[in-house]
C-alpha cells in the first residue's frame, strides 16, 4: 500500500516527523506485510490544526450536503468491498468470507442511515421563551480497536460527518492499512480539506499527544479498560468530552426452559467468532445446575465442529489471533484456569493441528468454574468459554452482575417476555433475547467499567453534539 508511511493532514500524504516505524504483521503467515509511521506530537500539531481550521467552514456545510457526502462514502466503500474485506483479513487474520460479511457488510449497513440523520441537526425546540438549536461538538479525536478496525472506525466518522465536527483519527497500530484505505476513499469522494484527518502510531506517542490536545473538543475511544482510563486522565486537564466502549465480559443466561441446544450452539459460535476477539463476547455461559452436564457435553460437542484454520480457505470459521502478543495472553489464561482448577473440556495449549506457522489457539471450554475465578471475571479475548452452574434466576442474575464490566449479556428463554424480564435486572448496555440480531440503528455502550457514552444511531450521533439554549 503505496501510501502506509505517510499521514493524511490537511487533504494531503504527508511525511511524518519522526522516522520511526512499525512492522504491520499478517497473524496468519507471521510475515511483515507493511510498515506504518509512528505520528508525533508535531504531527499530532498538525493534524490538529488541519481539523481546527476546516471546521470553520464544514460546521456551516449543509446538512442536506453533508449527507450526500456520507451517501458518496457507502457507494464508494461498496465498490471497494472485496479489497476492504482482504485487507482486514490479512491484518486481523479473520477469514475472508466473514471479514466481507461482518468486517465491512456491517459498516455499510451502519454507516448509511447518517446521511438522512444529519437532518436531525437542523431541528430546534421551543421552550418556554428559549429556542435550544444543535451544533457541531468541534474537533473530535477518534481511536479506534484493532478487533473490529473499519466497524468502530465508521461508528464513530460517520456520526461526527453527520454533526458537522471534524476529526483526527487514529487506528489501532496492529490493523492500521483499513483506515488508510478508507482515507483513500473520503478523498476519492472530495470531502474538504481537513475534515478528515489520519495519524498512525501507537498509543504512547501518538495516541497520548492526541488526547492531551487543548484543541481537541471530543476523544471518542474503543479499546481495553486500562487504556480508557489513561486517555480520560490525559483528557481531564481540558475537560474534553470523553466516550469510551471499553472492556467486556459479559455473561449469557440460559434460562431452564430455553430450548438448550440451540442455546448452547449459539453461546458457543458467538464467542468463538472472530477468534473470540470481540468485546461483547458473553463468555461466561450460565446454566441451571439440573442441565449443566447436558449443556456441557453439547458444548464440547459444537466447539470441536468449528474449522481452525488460515484466513483464505473458505471453511475457516476461527482465524489466528492478532498478534503474536494476544496469542500469549491468551494461552496464559488458559493455563491460568488450569491452575485455578477448572476443568478443561476441550481445546488448551497446544497449537490446532497443521497449523505450524500462525498465532492460533484452539477454541477452548471450561466447565466447573466459579465466578470468582480469574478466567470468570477478567476479560480474555480470545477463544475461551466458561461454563459456570447456577441454582435459580435471581442467582444466575446475581453472577451476571458480579462483574466490573457492563457492556453486554444474553438471556435465552421459552418466550421472550421471559427473557427481557431477565434482561431487565442484568446491569449492562446490550442484552441479545434468543439469539437476536444486531442493530445499527439502536444505541451500543456499556455501564460500570466497560464505558461511557453511546453509539451508532440517534444516541451515537448525540455524542457529537451540542446544545445552545438562546432567550428570547
Amino acid at each position: 500500500m503505496a501510501s502506509c508511511q505517510k499521514l493524511l493532514i490537511n487533504g494531503r500524504w504527508v511525511e511524518a516527523h519522526s522516522k520511526t516505524q512499525l512492522d504491520v504483521v499478517n497473524p496468519a503467515t507471521e510475515k511483515t506485510i507493511a510498515s506504518i509511521a509512528i505520528a508525533n506530537e508535531q504531527d499530532v500539531n498538525d493534524a490538529v490544526d488541519a481539523a481546527k481550521e476546516a471546521f470553520k467552514t464544514w460546521q456551516y456545510v449543509s446538512s442536506d450536503e453533508r449527507g450526500r457526502y456520507i451517501e458518496a462514502i457507502v457507494t464508494k466503500l461498496s465498490q471497494k468491498r472485496a479489497d476492504m474485506a482482504a485487507t482486514i483479513s490479512s491484518e486481523l487474520g479473520m477469514p475472508i468470507v466473514l471479514s466481507d460479511m461482518v468486517q465491512t457488510g456491517g459498516p455499510l449497513a451502519g454507516m448509511l442511515p447518517y446521511a438522512a440523520l444529519a437532518k436531525s441537526m437542523d431541528t430546534q425546540e421551543h421552550i418556554d421563551n428559549s429556542i435550544v438549536i444543535k451544533e457541531a461538538i468541534g474537533v473530535c479525536a477518534l481511536i479506534t480497536p484493532w478487533n473490529f478496525p473499519l466497524h468502530q472506525l465508521i461508528a464513530k466518522v460517520a456520526p461526527a460527518l453527520a454533526a458537522g465536527c471534524t476529526m483526527v483519527v487514529k487506528p489501532s497500530e496492529e490493523t492500521p492499512l483499513n483506515a488508510i484505505m478508507f482515507a483513500e476513499i473520503l478523498q476519492q469522494v472530495g470531502l474538504p480539506a481537513g475534515v478528515f484527518n489520519l495519524v498512525t502510531g501507537d498509543g504512547e506517542t501518538t495516541g497520548n499527544a492526541l488526547t492531551k490536545h487543548p484543541d481537541v473538543d471530543l476523544v471518542s475511544f474503543t479499546g481495553s479498560t486500562s487504556a480508557g482510563i489513561n486517555v480520560a486522565l490525559n483528557a481531564a486537564p481540558t475537560v474534553k468530552r470523553v466516550c469510551q466502549e471499553l472492556g467486556g465480559k459479559s455473561a449469557n443466561i440460559i434460562s431452564p426452559t430455553a430450548p438448550l441446544e440451540q442455546a448452547i450452539s449459539d453461546a458457543i459460535i458467538s464467542v468463538m467468532f472472530n477468534s473470540g476477539q470481540t468485546c461483547v463476547a458473553a463468555t461466561r455461559v450460565l446454566v441451571h445446575q439440573s442441565q449443566y452436564q447436558q449443556a456441557v457435553d453439547i458444548a464440547k460437542a459444537v466447539t470441536e465442529t468449528l474449522i481452525v484454520g488460515e484466513p483464505d480457505n473458505e471453511q475457516s470459521f476461527i482465524g489466528p489471533l492478532c498478534s503474536a502478543k494476544q496469542q500469549q495472553s491468551v494461552l496464559n489464561y488458559i493455563q491460568t484456569g488450569i491452575n485455578e482448577g477448572a476443568t478443561l473440556i476441550t481445546g488448551g495449549l497446544e497449537k490446532p493441528d497443521g497449523l505450524d506457522k500462525g498465532f492460533y489457539v484452539k477454541p477452548t471450554v471450561f466447565a466447573d468454574v466459579e465466578n470468582d475465578m480469574v478466567i470468570a471475571q477478567q476479560e480474555i479475548f480470545g477463544p475461551v468459554v466458561c461454563f459456570i452452574a447456577y441454582q435459580d434466576i435471581e442467582h444466575a442474575i446475581s453472577l451476571a452482575n458480579d462483574s466490573q464490566y457492563g457492556l453486554a449479556a444474553k438471556v435465552w428463554a421459552e418466550t421472550q417476555d421471559q427473557a427481557v424480564d431477565i434482561a431487565k435486572h442484568i446491569r449492562a448496555g446490550q442484552i441479545t433475547i434468543n439469539g437476536g440480531n444486531f442493530n445499527y440503528n439502536a444505541p451500543f455502550g456499556g455501564f460500570k467499567q466497560s464505558g461511557n457514552g453511546r453509539e451508532w444511531g440517534a444516541a451515537g450521533l448525540n455524542e457529537f453534539i451540542e446544545l445552545k439554549s438562546m432567550h428570547c
